[in-house]
């Protein structure tokens, strides 16, 4: 059974930064790319960033271009969102997701790509 569980969530200041965790069970993660999607309240969850395999390819929302990275650890089985410069728009709650293949592609976007989903954990970015 694929278990993806999230950590790292915490509220913060305008600025402040936050680094998440996704950890996971039960897959061949070498063979998997992997996401983090966010929902905010009232909002429809949106794809935040992509990595694909080997880490040789990222992908990033417009939105945290610039401020966030995403970066995998093949050996532990985590995936890792460092979030920089943070503001009020980034209040969300945070998904970790498994790609259904081993590379993000241009459609990284769409959630019917990724086939498992974590739990979720929740930012809070105060002004």
């Amino acid at each position: 059974q694929v278990r993806l569980v999230e950590s790292g969530g915490d509220s913060v200041q305008t600025g402040g930064s936050l680094s998440l965790l996704c950890t996971a069970s039960g897959l061949n993660f070498d063979d998997r790319a992997m996401g983090w999607f966010r929902q905010a309240p009232g909002k429809e969850r949106e794809a935040v960033a992509c990595i694909g395999w080997n880490s040789k390819t990222s992908y990033y929302a417009e939105s945290v271009k610039g401020r966030f990275t995403i970066s995998r650890d093949n050996a532990g089985g985590a995936v890792n969102l460092q979030m920089n410069n943070l503001i009020p728009e980034d209040t969300a709650t945070y998904v970790c997701a498994a790609h259904y293949s081993s590379s993000c592609s241009s459609w990284w976007v769409e959630e019917h790509r990724y086939s498992d989903w974590g739990q979720g954990t929740q930012v809070t970015v105060s002004s």
